[in-house]
């Protein structure tokens, strides 16, 4: 482990309410007790300097990450604010990721709503924006609202790619474009070794943010000939022609909804019915953005969406001849469409990592993760950005978590940024003091407003541990699976669950003695909890670790 250093007095000097993740709380001065540390100092450029054109040459660095769609530029800036040493690397010529070229029909399924909650720019305001990168740096955050126009609360994905071009120019955030990661090995010390476009890069710790980004499709026999989504054509080419879609997920309803005008028919196949957000409370049903395709299929309106097994596909002179048996009784179909479409769906872009002996599931697509987002086989790899949403989590009541989308993975870099800070780095982060009347009122003001905790229903919590030496501290957020299965210190952790009807309530994760215990507080109509009910709940579940006359 390397030596531990002081911060920078640029650092040391400037604390803020947002260094410790509660501006709410009004502590304007260091966290008592604490005295954050610092390793390897990153590669900033110096104000009214132009960053270097081709930054992080090949060689040594602590942390390299891969990609410069969101996930890698929230990370590496998470890693910039934290003074820990990177290299980024991305085979793209520009910041952007799949926002570059996707989604295929323009707009985008996460909303940004400037004028919800008073200054967008506040932390309570990222629950209504879901497309701007975090940052401590004012003149960084909230950076979406500034670019749309008012006529829907959905940016374009122009608008997407505008703004992360937009924070990494006023961040000053380094990326090494045009720099193709190609393989992977260890190094005899342990280290791995990237073999890229511009040569080998040597780090104790990768991560991966290059997204669910490879064009996947199922082993149906003639599936070959079908043009995924990422091939799909213009609108116009499919005027008057009977269309087949693969698949009934939210893709194949984007598809849909934009050939509702051109085509003639529209078929959606897939094995199970489509799934509706509104209806499963979740966001991983198809967004309500898309649902006209499903009303026009309910009204017999030239949509049809079948319930089959796709057996084969056949060429047939310009289009398709589909052999499909229906998944309640088998029965077989025969459709003969004009064009076809396979929205099935992508895979993680792993390379050589399987055979580097990284774990895989959900037929190769996504890796393995621990709760940290780390490889469960392969230590000192980690993946940022959608991949994390391999991560399940505890998964209440069947619902994911949001991690498969910026407005939850954002939070996941800052979480592993500082779990790598405190594990791979020995820096000792602020850990500021709670005092024990003010505990109960600290975890219930996160459960209303924290954003990490709307965005990260049941995967991120707010944790508060409590010693006789330190008394009570605030730890940050964590994974709450990861507080579950873990030992640890006695603590407590608040999380937000949604039940199967979608009504939100706190959960309460209660340590003691090793042993961990659930109590749920009742749900709130307004999503409001820092009221004297819920402060009686609260002080009564943590009466076991409050010293007697100290619950308020």
């Amino acid at each position: 482990m390397p030596a531990r250093t002081s911060l920078p007095s640029s650092r040391s000097t400037r604390w803020s309410c947002t260094g410790c993740w509660w501006p709410w709380r009004g502590a304007c001065g260091p966290p008592p007790n604490s005295t954050p540390r610092h390793v390897a100092a990153v590669q900033r450029p110096v104000s009214g300097d132009r960053p270097p054109d081709r930054p992080f040459p090949p060689g040594e660095y602590p942390v390299v990450v891969i990609g410069s769609g969101p996930g890698a530029l929230q990370f590496s800036h998470a890693l910039d604010q934290l003074g820990i040493g990177r290299a980024t690397i991305s085979a793209d010529p520009s910041p952007g990721g799949m926002f570059r070229r996707l989604p295929l029909f323009q707009r985008l399924l996460s909303w940004t709503k400037p004028y919800a909650l008073g200054d967008p720019a506040s932390r309570v305001g990222e629950w209504y924006d879901w497309n701007s990168l975090l940052s401590d740096e004012v003149s960084l955050r909230a950076v979406m609202p500034a670019l749309m126009d008012g006529t829907s609360s959905f940016p374009t994905r122009a608008n997407m790619e505008e703004n992360l071009a937009t924070f990494v120019s006023r961040s000053g955030l380094q990326v090494r474009y045009d720099c193709a990661w190609e393989s992977t090995r260890k190094a005899d010390d342990g280290r791995f070794v990237l073999t890229t476009s511009d040569g080998d890069y040597t780090a104790q710790v990768v991560v991966f943010a290059v997204g669910m980004a490879e064009p996947w499709k199922p082993k149906t026999p003639g599936i070959e000939l079908v043009p995924h989504y990422v091939e799909a054509g213009r609108v116009e080419e499919y005027a008057g022609k009977r269309v087949f879609v693969i698949g009934k997920q939210n893709s194949a309803f984007e598809v849909a909804t934009a050939l509702l005008p051109w085509a003639k028919q529209i078929i959606l196949a897939s094995p199970r019915p489509a799934t509706l957000s509104v209806v499963e409370h979740s966001l991983a049903g198809v967004r309500a953005r898309y649902v006209q395709p499903y009303e026009d299929a309910i009204m017999h309106n030239g949509v049809f969406m079948l319930d089959v097994k796709i057996d084969r596909i056949e060429a047939l002179g310009a289009g398709f001849r589909v052999r499909m048996s229906r998944t309640e009784d088998a029965r077989e179909y025969t459709y003969e469409a004009d064009a076809a479409i396979a929205t099935t769906g992508f895979a993680v872009p792993l390379r050589d990592l399987p055979a580097l002996g990284v774990a895989t599931f959900a037929q190769g697509k996504q890796p393995a993760l621990t709760p940290w987002w780390e490889s469960v086989s392969v230590p000192g790899i980690f993946f940022a950005g959608t991949i994390t949403q391999a991560a399940a989590g505890l998964r209440k009541h069947g619902i994911p978590a949001n991690s498969g989308a910026l407005h939850g993975y954002r939070y996941n870099a800052l979480v592993l940024a500082r779990h790598l800070a405190r594990t791979r780095f020995g820096m000792d982060l602020p850990r500021p003091v709670l005092a024990p009347d003010e505990v109960v009122a600290f975890l219930l003001e996160a459960a209303t407003l924290a954003p990490e905790l709307w965005n990260q229903r049941s995967y991120l919590a707010q944790v508060v541990s409590v010693s006789g030496e330190e008394g009570w501290r605030d730890e940050g957020i964590w994974p709450l699976a990861d507080f579950v299965d873990s030992g640890g210190p006695d603590a407590v952790a608040i999380t937000l669950e949604p039940d199967p009807a979608a009504r939100l309530y706190p959960a309460v994760y209660v340590r003691k003695g090793g042993v961990v215990e659930e109590h749920l507080l009742d749900p709130d109509d307004l999503n409001e909890y820092r009221g004297s009910e819920h402060r009686s709940q609260l002080t009564s579940i943590l009466a076991p670790l409050l010293p007697a006359g100290r619950e308020r």
